[in-house]
């Protein structure tokens, strides 16, 4: 995987200039930013706003989402209220001493420390921002500024962002860079020109993250928490965005002219003609709803509960004990945050941060170091920005699937690659509305597509030696995978993913006879990326081929190896067996020598050993005893299972007990990209899948 930073200064101080700043969307994109190339990362707030008994968001946001390795505890060092009795007794040297023995902990075992400052929403705003300062300057560490631009005019934004700037100078403290946040984009270039003038901001970098509507709300499980709600239904969407409030005491017909997409409904739960219209618009309408809140105690008759739940209602519905009145007050006062578990909020607030930085020398601002180690968040990372460079075009068949839905939206918001997604129109935009997605996709219904005679008649053509009628070819042409096999056949698209709800010979099936292995190969085999908690490792084949010869598995021995290489991995191939080297024998062990050999015939540059045993191939001490002087044994990063038995077992087991994530079946050997999920699969699997799909596509 490559590298391109430099010597790093271990940490970085991220501080408001004022309150509701959008600190924590800055975080995120700087760690994102960071763990591309550094795993070894730590989060530190010296000062929190929660007591002891509730956990600090932003710390819980990062730690999650990171899969960061340090506790919640040794993530900040005193409350709020804390720091404020030590400073109010005069004790500000006892302050340090707590931040900075947190802070130097958390110094000395991570390559790089990002902190946050405390989030300046207490009436003494001007208090925080000078022990932010102060921490900052006896940290060591350079800040990067966040600043709120919406609704101030350029002489406000400016005067604010001297004085910080003046306040940080006074101090000697660095100041690395400022994050304009929630910047309308027609008054990016004006605001930028007029700072860029003052002598002040000539070191400074500056970006700007646009104003996002989304993140500007909150989401129903915020919603929920604020009015300490039962959830009636739609447990599964609390995720949902609420872009604003309609208190619904009005007539129906009245109801439905002002209600708007994306609103939560306000209503007392005696209000069934407002249910009963709000389950009609938000199922058949073209207003999806993102929720409903029943107010003053009341229950739903279970008539009408059963009528939701047969008519497959996913809005969440909040049941409160609270007045129409009350339920209002609460929500005007209600900050929304980027939660751990607002997924689609943390897509967003990454993408408005990338779309900022990535013009700009980030990275060579704060000289974070270069490591050769591999996490699973770094590859997730690398595999989203690889797949973004090549920007391919990658059909999705199973267009009416909600997961496939909502990884399409990720990817399409990330700007990844361009997709397709084929299913029946009515019910896939059915699906968009009622999930509440902004879904910019190409969408094509097989049975109704201009391509489908074409397609029908080239397969027939394909396939008639094979039996294969003009009748069956059409009908074929209905099937989704097939017609997604055929997009990327003809080049209109430049690979698939299927899987979520076929079977894995219902994928392949149509690739095998469509698009077919490439010259010099056999037949398709498969690896799978086992991400470890410090490497990524390539196992080969666990997936496809239950027996395969000498012969075939020294095919997918040097298949697997272009495969790790195209995806930043340095091949070093263990052939494995039952023993090591010339100590065993053996039908098996000749059937891997053999192809070790013919591994070594075919590509005579390229590490291989074995026959080998598998802690051999891991664990340089036990490659010392078994194989002494191999280059490969106790380094191996591609693992070439004999049999799928073998195979098959054993990244489960791995999986399971040492915490690996396993990123696969990844299919190698067709001539164009083609790949199988798990009908289990997540959204986090599709996008991971769609991306390396992408990258085999560039490298083919």
């Amino acid at each position: 995987m490559p590298h391109s930073f430099g010597k790093m200064s271990k940490s970085l101080y991220i501080t408001a200039v004022e309150s509701q700043s959008g600190k924590s969307a800055v975080s995120l994109g700087i760690l994102s930013h960071l763990i591309k190339t550094n795993p070894n990362l730590a989060f530190f707030r010296p000062v929190i706003s929660n007591s002891f008994m509730a956990q600090d968001n932003d710390i819980e946001l990062m730690r999650q989402h990171f899969q960061l390795k340090h506790s919640y505890e040794e993530a900040f060092a005193l409350t709020l209220s804390e720091a404020r009795q030590l400073f109010s007794e005069k004790r500000t040297d006892l302050v340090l001493e707590k931040v900075m023995e947190k802070f130097r902990y958390l110094q000395k075992h991570y390559d790089f420390v990002l902190c946050e400052g405390s989030d300046l929403e207490s009436a003494t705003t001007a208090f925080e921002f000078d022990i932010n300062l102060l921490f900052a300057e006896n940290l060591g560490t350079p800040l990067l500024y966040v600043y709120n631009t919406y609704g101030k005019d350029i002489a406000k934004i400016k005067s604010s962002l001297e004085f910080a700037l003046l306040e940080a100078q006074v101090k000697k403290i660095p100041v690395t860079a400022i994050a304009l946040n929630r910047l309308l984009p027609e008054r990016e270039k004006e605001v930028m020109q007029n700072l860029q003038k003052s002598e002040l901001f000539k070191d400074v970098m500056l970006f700007a993250l646009s104003e996002s509507e989304f993140l500007s709300h909150p989401t129903l499980r915020e919603v929920k928490t604020a009015l300490e709600a039962e959830v009636l239904l739609g447990h599964d969407n609390l995720g949902r965005l609420s872009c604003g409030y309609t208190m619904a005491a009005m007539q129906v017909d009245h109801f439905l002219q002002v209600v708007k997409a994306h609103h939560i409904v306000i209503t007392p739960c005696d209000r069934m003609d407002i249910l009963l219209a709000c389950m009609l618009t938000a199922n058949w309408g073209a207003t999806p709803l993102s929720g409903l809140v029943l107010t003053d105690g009341g229950m739903i008759s279970k008539p009408i509960m059963e009528l939701f739940q047969k008519s497959h209602f996913s809005i969440p519905i909040l049941h409160t004990k609270l007045s129409t009145y009350e339920v209002s007050k609460k929500l005007i006062m209600l900050h929304p945050r980027i939660t751990p578990d607002s997924h689609e909020k943390i897509s967003l607030a990454l993408s408005l941060f990338e779309k900022a930085v990535q013009n700009l020398p980030l990275g060579e601002k704060i000289r974070v170091a270069k490591s050769d180690k591999i996490t699973p968040k770094m590859f997730e990372f690398f595999l989203i920005e690889k797949a973004r460079s090549l920007q391919k075009h990658i059909v999705l068949p199973e267009g009416e699937d909600e997961r496939i839905l909502q990884a399409a939206r990720i990817l399409t918001e990330r700007g990844v690659v361009k997709i397709t997604l084929l299913g029946k129109e009515e019910i896939v935009r059915e699906k968009i509305a009622r999930l509440g997605l902004d879904l910019k996709v190409e969408l094509i219904d097989p049975e109704k597509s201009p391509w489908r005679n074409d397609f029908a008649r080239e397969y027939y053509e394909l396939r008639k030696h094979k039996g294969i009628s003009p009748q069956m070819a059409d009908e074929l042409m209905t099937n989704v995978n097939y017609f997604g096999t055929m997009l990327v056949h003809r080049g209109l698209a430049d690979g698939m993913v299927s899987g979520a709800i076929h079977t894995t010979a219902e994928t392949i099936r149509p690739a095998l006879q469509i698009i077919k292995t490439r010259p010099g190969i056999s037949r398709v085999s498969s690896v799978f990326f086992m991400c470890l908690q410090d490497r990524v490792l390539v196992y080969g084949d666990c997936a496809i081929n239950p027996n395969p010869s000498a012969e075939e598995l020294a095919e997918i021995a040097i298949a697997s190896a272009k495969t790790a290489k195209a995806f930043g991995i340095e091949p070093r191939v263990a052939m494995l067996s039952y023993s090591s080297g010339s100590s065993g024998e053996g039908e098996e062990v000749e059937k891997v020598r053999k192809a070790t050999e013919l591994v070594r015939q075919k590509e005579p540059e390229l590490p291989v050993e074995g026959p080998i045993q598998y802690d051999a191939a891991m664990d340089p001490e036990v490659a010392k005893v078994k194989m002494p002087g191999s280059t490969v044994a106790g380094h191996a990063t591609v693992f070439i299972f004999p049999d799928l038995n073998t195979g098959n077992n054993t990244y489960k087991a791995v999986q399971r007990t040492a915490g690996a994530i396993a990123v696969g079946p990844v299919l190698q050997g067709l001539r164009k990209p083609v790949n199988d999920l798990s009908r289990g699969c997540t959204v986090a699997d599709i996008v991971s899948t769609v991306a390396i799909t992408a990258i085999q596509a560039g490298s083919i």
